[in-house]
């Protein structure tokens, strides 16, 4: 019998593991995290469709700046940018006339990133209100309507376009939830006022995914002071959203620039690119814990990743290709060890001012000059840094999201 063909086997694909951990990098732990899918061996680089905490490219800066020059040499005319943040629901509501509830995949990965929301569906998990604020289609509410067990657990779902709205109502799940109970309703989470049917201080649980990005600056204060009112003490807010220069931030052309950082998609939505440190300052008053240096060894875990998943698949154009054959080799181990120290902060006043680039001029301003008591307390603040793959078109895209657990204090 004539010996394996060793080129052929290695074009093999690896045996995967589930992914059974959160990839983010929280800021406020000692340790990187562990379980998650590092690449060590760049020739492995095609076998599989994600790697976490992948560094950027060795001239990640040069395309960062050119990038940004681009865009801020043609941004949106003044004249044009009150139309966009005048009624920002009426674009979204376009976006689910157009797309339905077909455009984002029901986000699964919410039990591995908040395992709070899998423990609140639990049978004897008890009375618990979970709200999710920006709830589009429902792909996150009906998962884990879908999954829970729980007789006692209540479910909102709240978004300030109406037509998602009746999307999430016209489920089959909604009027028919095997246990607990839903419901939907329109709100502006930057309104004066509280979602109908809602006291203060009754929601156990609420989630913001994707939905702090979409709102103008100055509409942060007032979405953060809702978020505080509907929490009870010690309720848990979840968040993820974009991260600073992300691929999505740098494919953005002329014409598409609103301001520093955020912009207007073709569809006319608007998305604001986060640094931790921005969103450490709106919940807590405090810039983002310093990161530790300690590193360890990282075992290399094989997952089944679907990146297309939800809002791991935005509406962005991939990169051009870069083949490893032509040199443009993904850095080792030690390297991403130590891409993930440099990601720790300086907490003096001073820092804000060497970051005037990267903290908005609403919460630099507010820092500078006012004693913030705080909201929140956080118990989670990271950055999820990933090499997303296409191995069909030998693809490379670089995406960054931020995620954060803060607790009501």
């Amino acid at each position: 019998m004539a010996s394996e063909d060793p080129q052929a086997a290695a074009q093999q694909p690896k045996q995967r593991i589930p992914k059974t951990a959160s990839s983010v990098h929280d800021v406020t732990a000692e340790k990187p995290p562990f379980g998650s899918r590092f690449l060590t061996d760049e020739a492995d680089v095609w076998t599989q469709n994600a790697w976490d905490h992948v560094p950027p490219p060795t001239d990640q800066d040069e395309v960062i700046s050119s990038a940004l020059n681009r865009q801020r040499s043609a941004p949106v005319p003044e004249d044009e940018k009150q139309k966009y943040n005048e009624k920002p629901a009426r674009h979204w509501d376009n976006f689910y006339k157009a797309n339905a509830s077909n455009f984002f995949r029901n986000r699964k990965w919410l039990h591995l990133e908040f395992p709070e929301l899998k423990a609140a569906a639990e049978p004897d998990a008890g009375p618990m209100v979970i709200a999710e604020v920006g709830c589009g289609a429902g792909n996150a509410v009906f998962p884990l309507l879908s999954a829970n067990q729980n007789p006692h657990l209540c479910l909102k779902a709240y978004d300030y376009s109406s037509h998602a709205v009746k999307l999430v109502q016209n489920n089959p799940l909604y009027s028919s939830p095997p246990f607990g109970t839903i419901e939907a309703a329109v709100w502006d989470l930057t309104s004066s006022s509280l979602p109908p049917g809602l006291e203060p201080g009754s929601v156990d649980i609420m989630t913001l995914v994707f939905v702090m990005s979409a709102l103008h600056p100055q509409e942060w204060s007032n979405a953060v002071n809702n978020v505080y009112k509907l929490l009870k003490p010690g309720g848990l807010l979840l968040l993820r959203d974009y991260g600073r220069y992300d691929l999505t931030q740098l494919r953005f052309k002329g014409g598409r620039l609103l301001d520093d950082n955020f912009y207007i998609r073709g569809d006319k939505t608007r998305v604001y690119f986060f640094e931790l440190d921005e969103l450490a300052l709106l919940f807590t008053g405090s810039l983002a814990p310093a990161a530790s240096r300690d590193t360890r060894a990282v075992q290399v875990v094989e997952e089944t990743d679907d990146p297309t998943e939800s809002d791991l698949s935005t509406r962005s154009i991939p990169l051009t290709p870069q083949d490893a054959s032509q040199g443009n080799t993904i850095p080792p181990l030690a390297e991403v060890e130590r891409s993930l120290s440099a990601l720790s902060v300086d907490h003096s006043r001073q820092a804000v001012a060497q970051k005037v680039d990267a903290i908005h001029p609403i919460l630099a301003a507010r820092h500078s000059s006012e004693t913030v008591h705080p909201l929140f307390a956080i118990e989670q603040l990271g950055v999820d840094r990933r090499l997303i793959v296409n191995r069909k078109r030998q693809l490379k895209m670089y995406r960054v999201w931020m995620q954060g657990k803060f607790r009501k204090v």
